[in-house]
C-alpha cells in the first residue's frame, strides 16, 4: 500500500478522534492512580493535583511511553498476518479504540475504577479474533499480560507494605518520631529521584540521545542527581520542615485559658464565693481556682454584662449560700450538666475550644478521644513531615502513569499512523513524539473534566489514608509501574495502586482497615472488563468489515 494514501485519510481522522476520546476516559478514570491517595490524605487539593497531573502525565507519556506502545501494538498482535491487508488492520485498530473508549466512559460515568490496560488489551483481542480467529492473537504474550494483572497488585502491595513497615518501625513508633523522620527526608527524596531519573535515562528516547548511554552511565547520572537532591533537601527542606513542625507543636502545647472582667463574673460562674479575698486587692484571676482545673489570664475574655444576674435567676436548689470565710466553692460539687444557670451564662460566651483544662492537660472533647480500635490516627506534625514526601511521590506516580497508560490510548493509533505513513504493518521507527504528546493531552483533559468521579474510591473509601501510609502506597506502586514500563510490560496502574492500598491498609490497621466489600466490587469490575471490551470491539469490527470490505 502506498504511503499517505488519500483513501486512508478518513481512517486516520477517525482514529485520532477515537484515540482522544479514549485518552479522555483513561485520564478521568485513572486519575485516582496518581493522586487519589494524596487528595484523600488532604495533602493536595483536587485543583493542585490536576495541575501536577497535567505536567507529569505528559512528561511521562513523552519520555517513557514509547516502550509500552510497542508491546501493546506488536506484542499481542501478530501483525505479519495483516501483510497485504493493511486496511483490515486499520479497521481493527478503529474497532479497538471504539470498544475500549465506550466501556471506559461508561465505567467512569458510574464511578467504577477500571484498568485502561484491560480495556485496550481486551478490545485488541476482540477484533483480532473476529478478523483472524485464534491465530490472530499472540497467546503467549497475552498470557504474560494476564499474569501480570495478578502479579502486579501483589508485587506492588508487597513493596508498599515493606516500605510502610520500615517507616512505622523506625519513625512512627518512636517516642519522638520527628527526629528520625527529619533525618530520613534526604534519603527518601534522593532515592525517589534516583529511581525516576534512572527510568528516564536508561534506554531512553532516541530524540534525547539517551539510548546511547550505557546502563552504568545511566546509573552514575541517577546517583549524582539523587545525591544532589538529597543535599538540597538536607540544607533547604529539613530546616523549613523543622521550623514548621515546631510551630505545630508549640500551638498544640499552648494551654487555652480565659480572664474575667470582675470578681462578679466569677461569682456568676459559681467558681468563687465572696469572702475576704474580694477585699484583699489581689487580682481575682489569681484567686480563681477550679477543682482539677486551671484558670489563667490570657486570651478568652469573659463578659458578665452579656447576661445579668436577674436573667440568670434559678431555683433555690441551684443556689449556694455560704458563710463568711467558708472557703472556695471547689470544696463543693460543681454544677451539674443540667444546671440552666451555667448553661445560660456560657451560651453567650461560647467557644469552640475547651476553656478549662484538667490538671493533667486533658480536655473532654470528641476530637481528643482515643482512637477507636480500627482507626489509626497521625499527629499533625508527623503528617506535616510526610506531606511533602507524598506530594513528590504522587508526581513520581503521575510520571509513571503517563509513561505506562499513554499506550492504552495511542497504541492502536500508532498502528494506524504507521500504515498511513509507511504503507506497511511493520513499524520501522519509534512512535512519533507528537502522537505521544497527543495522548498525554487527552489524558490531562480527562483528568480535569471528569477526574473527581473516581478519585474518592481509591483515595478515601477503600482505606483510611494518612500522609505516611500514602507515601508508602505511592512509592511502592510507582516503582512497580516504572519497572514494568522499562521492560515493556503493560501492567495495570490501577492494579498496582489498589494492591498497594489494600496491603498497606491491611498492614496498618486491624479488623476494618480495608473495605473488603468495595475491594470485591473492584475485582469484579476487573474481571468483566476484558471480555466486555472484547465483545464490543468484535461487534464493531464486524460492522466495519461489512461496510468497508
Amino acid at each position: 500500500m502506498d504511503p499517505f494514501s488519500s483513501e486512508l485519510l478518513p481512517f486516520i481522522i477517525a482514529g485520532f478522534a477515537l484515540a482522544f476520546l479514549l485518552a479522555f476516559g483513561v485520564g478521568a478514570n485513572d486519575v485516582a492512580n496518581s493522586f487519589g491517595t494524596s487528595v484523600g490524605a488532604r495533602v493536595l487539593t483536587l485543583r493542585t493535583a490536576c495541575i501536577l497531573g497535567t505536567i507529569f502525565e505528559t512528561l511521562g507519556a513523552i519520555l517513557i511511553g514509547y516502550k509500552v506502545s510497542d508491546t501493546v501494538r506488536k506484542g499481542i498482535l501478530d501483525v505479519e498476518l495483516y501483510n497485504n491487508t493493511e486496511k483490515e488492520l486499520m479497521l481493527g485498530s478503529l474497532a479497538a479504540l471504539g470498544g475500549s473508549s465506550i466501556w471506559n466512559l461508561v465505567a467512569t460515568f458510574f464511578s467504577l475504577p477500571i484498568s485502561g490496560t484491560h480495556t485496550i488489551v481486551g478490545a485488541t483481542v476482540g477484533f483480532s479474533l473476529c478478523a483472524r480467529g485464534l491465530n490472530g492473537v499472540n497467546w503467549a504474550t497475552f498470557g504474560k499480560i494476564v499474569a501480570s494483572w495478578f502479579v502486579s497488585p501483589i508485587m506492588s502491595g508487597f513493596i508498599s507494605a515493606i516500605i510502610f513497615l520500615i517507616v512505622r518501625t523506625f519513625i512512627l513508633n518512636k517516642a519522638d518520631p520527628i527526629t528520625p523522620g527529619l533525618k530520613s527526608l534526604p534519603f527518601f527524596y534522593g532515592f525517589t529521584v534516583l529511581v525516576n531519573v534512572f527510568s528516564v535515562v536508561h534506554d531512553g528516547p532516541q530524540m534525547l540521545l539517551f539510548d546511547r548511554i550505557p546502563w552504568w552511565g545511566a546509573l552514575i547520572v541517577s546517583l549524582s542527581v539523587g545525591a544532589i537532591v538529597g543535599l538540597l533537601v538536607q540544607f533547604l527542606v529539613v530546616p523549613r520542615q523543622r521550623a514548621s513542625i515546631q510551630e505545630i507543636i508549640d500551638a498544640r502545647n499552648r494551654k487555652p485559658s480565659f480572664t474575667f472582667d470582675s470578681t462578679e463574673s466569677i461569682e456568676m460562674m459559681g467558681l468563687l464565693e465572696q469572702k475576704d479575698n474580694s477585699r484583699s486587692g489581689t487580682p481575682p484571676q489569681e484567686l480563681a481556682i477550679v477543682e482539677n482545673g486551671i484558670i489563667t489570664p490570657t486570651s478568652f475574655p469573659f463578659d458578665s454584662q452579656k447576661k445579668s444576674k436577674e436573667s440568670l435567676a434559678t431555683p433555690s436548689e441551684h443556689s449556694e449560700q455560704s458563710e463568711e470565710g467558708s472557703g472556695l466553692l471547689s470544696d463543693k460539687p460543681m454544677a451539674s450538666k443540667n444546671d440552666q444557670s451555667v448553661a445560660a451564662l456560657l451560651a453567650s460566651n461560647a467557644s469552640q475550644l475547651p476553656l478549662v483544662e484538667g490538671s493533667n492537660g486533658s480536655k473532654e472533647s470528641e476530637l481528643d478521644q482515643p482512637p477507636k480500635e480500627d482507626q489509626e490516627s497521625e499527629s499533625p506534625e508527623v503528617g506535616k513531615l510526610f506531606s511533602f514526601l507524598q506530594i513528590m511521590t504522587a508526581t513520581f506516580g503521575s510520571f509513571a502513569h503517563g509513561g505506562n497508560d499513554v499506550s492504552n490510548a495511542i497504541g492502536p493509533l500508532i498502528a494506524l499512523w504507521a500504515i498511513y505513513t509507511e504503507g506497511s504493518v511493520a513499524q520501522k521507527s519509534e512512535p512519533p513524539i507528537y502522537i505521544l504528546l497527543y495522548g498525554g493531552l487527552g489524558i490531562s483533559v480527562g483528568l480535569w473534566v471528569w477526574g473527581r468521579r473516581v478519585i474518592k474510591t481509591i483515595g478515601e473509601d477503600l482505606t483510611k489514608v494518612t500522609p505516611s501510609s500514602g507515601f508508602s502506597i505511592e512509592v511502592g506502586s510507582a516503582f512497580t509501574v516504572l519497572l514494568a514500563s522499562k521492560i515493556g510490560l503493560p501492567i495495570s496502574t490501577t492494579h498496582c495502586k489498589v494492591g498497594s492500598v489494600v496491603f498497606v491498609g491491611w498492614t496498618k490497621s486491624t479488623k476494618r482497615g480495608v473495605d473488603w466489600g468495595l475491594f470485591r466490587n473492584i475485582v469484579i469490575a476487573w474481571i468483566v472488563t476484558v471480555p466486555l471490551t472484547a465483545a464490543i470491539s468484535a461487534l464493531l469490527m464486524l460492522m466495519l468489515q461489512t461496510i468497508f470490505l
